[in-house]
């Protein structure tokens, strides 16, 4: 089967390259996509930029879509961050790097999860961070229930109810 490119020059006709769920990409292999212009063939590394996310989630969500680890999804976690920072905060959760007081570098937002609740949640919450580092539903409740155990004062009134407790 034939269609036409699109993407990066003139008009020519390509082979289609069908996405093999068996087969583990590398960047130099190409595949073909269906896009809002019609099928699309790139290579791995230029499906990277052309789309981040879409790639990212056929890797990880639909899990259709095998790839070496040091030569796709490294880069591609670079792309990401670059092209969609809130989807990039949302994929990284607890395992994103941030700057937090008290470490001279960055830190992963896991360690003063794990180990400092109280001061995380006054970091995260009542400093107004959650903008930078996203917390699934079940991290916050997490979080809220040691929160309301080390320091009960400290949790806000919609935190108790998220807990379904009333303050």
């Amino acid at each position: 089967m034939w269609v036409i490119q699109h993407i990066n020059g003139p008009m020519a006709a390509e082979q289609q390259y069908t996405l093999d769920p068996e087969k583990v990409y590398f960047s130099m292999d190409e595949l073909t996509l269906e896009t809002e212009d019609g099928p699309v063939t790139l290579k791995m590394g230029a499906w990277l930029n052309f789309d981040p996310v879409r790639i990212h989630k056929m890797i990880v969500k639909e899990k259709v879509l095998k790839v070496d680890t040091m030569e796709v999804l490294n880069p591609l976690l670079s792309k990401l961050r670059r092209a969609d920072p809130d989807y990039f905060k949302r994929i990284m959760g607890l395992k994103l790097i941030i700057d937090y007081p008290g470490y001279s570098s960055g830190i992963l937002a896991k360690i003063p999860f794990e180990n400092e609740p109280v001061s995380f949640y006054k970091w995260w919450r009542k400093g107004k961070h959650e903008d930078k580092v996203h917390l699934s539903l079940g991290n916050q409740i997490i979080l809220f229930q040691k929160v309301s155990m080390m320091d009960p004062k400290m949790l806000l009134k919609k935190d108790y109810e998220l807990l379904g407790v009333r303050k």
